[in-house]
């Protein structure tokens, strides 16, 4: 009996783009030359500790695009799905998702490039339980509330978690909740589990006790997060797009090199505790790399997964959303640090 999903909603809309505008000016002006409004680049940002954020707080995309004449916007989400919505409206340009919206938005036609791999996501999708919880195993939902955002990496990884135990999804009761409205049905014993990624897991564990009852490491489940892209954005400005990817580098290996101070940063901007942070670092080690075979296998098998459980309506080749084009210019800038990533 296949699993009866439903494909995660992304709303299209109208396609509008960032472009640079030239404005010229009458006969009187034209010694003055051409006048052009700056470019805008529209990042999404959404509840994830790193080096995105890190350059968020430090304002280091704003100085570098400031460098070249454009200037930054950032937009915040609580999931994945809701950065394809914006994608494909013309309102975002770049963001970073993890592997089952990438898959439903290439399923849904729309239209964008996957441009490096931000992490393997072993760590990044658990399934919690509350203190005290009695349930010792996947098999033990049974009948259990357990909340998730629809269409997000923890949706993926709950139906690949029930698989892997023989549990019919009908037999749990999903709730879908967004992280801000799944965070105190958890906590006031609503739903009886919530599969949720980092960094709510940790900051779960340490504030609350909650319990992991079952992680993409213990079941060996890949859910790597990417680096997405708008590819009318790309064309017109693949030096912006080299760009994003440079200063993101730029902000992970300062990440690396200046921990405590990293922690602090984000603990202060996420209003956590620094050891929770860093407890949440070590569990979600950020990459920023070529999408290697390893990585485009795993997503193969997990759109396979979707489409056979019919949670996509078509099958897709993930390699048609794959552009390592500008990572590989990215990290030649930087040095290639993290050119060629570990084999996951």
């Amino acid at each position: 009996m296949s699993f009866l999903l439903a494909a995660a909603l992304i709303v299209p809309g109208l396609m509008g783009c960032s472009a640079k505008l030239a404005s010229s000016g009458g006969e009187s002006d034209a010694s003055l030359g051409e006048k052009k409004e700056k470019t805008v680049v529209n990042i999404g940002i959404q509840h994830s500790l790193g080096p995105l954020l890190i350059a968020r707080e430090k304002k280091w995309f704003e100085e570098a695009y400031a460098q070249v004449g454009a200037e930054v916007k950032w937009h915040e989400f609580q999931s994945g799905p809701p950065h394809f919505e914006a994608i494909t409206a013309g309102r975002l340009d770049f963001g970073m998702v993890g592997n089952g919206p990438v898959i439903a938005a290439q399923a849904s036609n729309l239209d964008f490039k996957e441009i490096a791999v931000t992490g393997d996501g072993k760590k990044g999708n658990a399934i919690l339980l509350p203190k005290g919880s009695p349930i010792q195993s996947v098999q033990d939902l049974k009948g259990k509330k357990v909340a998730v955002a629809k269409g997000s990496s923890s949706w993926i990884f709950l139906y690949r978690a029930l698989q892997e135990a023989n549990v019919q999804p009908k037999d749990i009761k999903i709730v879908q909740l967004q992280p801000d409205e799944a965070k105190p049905a958890f906590g006031s014993g609503a739903v009886d589990a919530w599969a949720i990624w980092e960094p709510f897991i940790t900051n779960e564990v340490e504030s609350s006790g909650a319990r992991i009852l079952t992680d993409g490491e213990e079941l060996n489940l890949l859910g790597p997060g990417f680096a997405v892209a708008r590819t009318a954005f790309t064309k017109e400005h693949p030096d912006l797009t080299v760009l994003f990817l440079k200063t993101y580098e730029e902000s992970r290996l300062w990440m690396q090199e200046h921990r405590d101070e990293a922690a602090e940063i984000l603990a202060k901007a996420k209003k956590l505790e620094p050891e929770t942070v860093r407890k949440i670092l070590e569990n979600t080690e950020p990459m920023n790399a070529v999408i290697s075979d390893e990585f485009i296998e795993a997503q193969q098998t997990t759109a396979d997964f979707m489409y056979e459980n019919e949670a996509i309506k078509q099958q897709i080749d993930v390699t048609k959303v794959v552009d390592n084009t500008f990572i590989k210019q990215a990290l030649a800038q930087v040095g290639g640090t993290a050119a060629v990533p570990a084999a996951p």
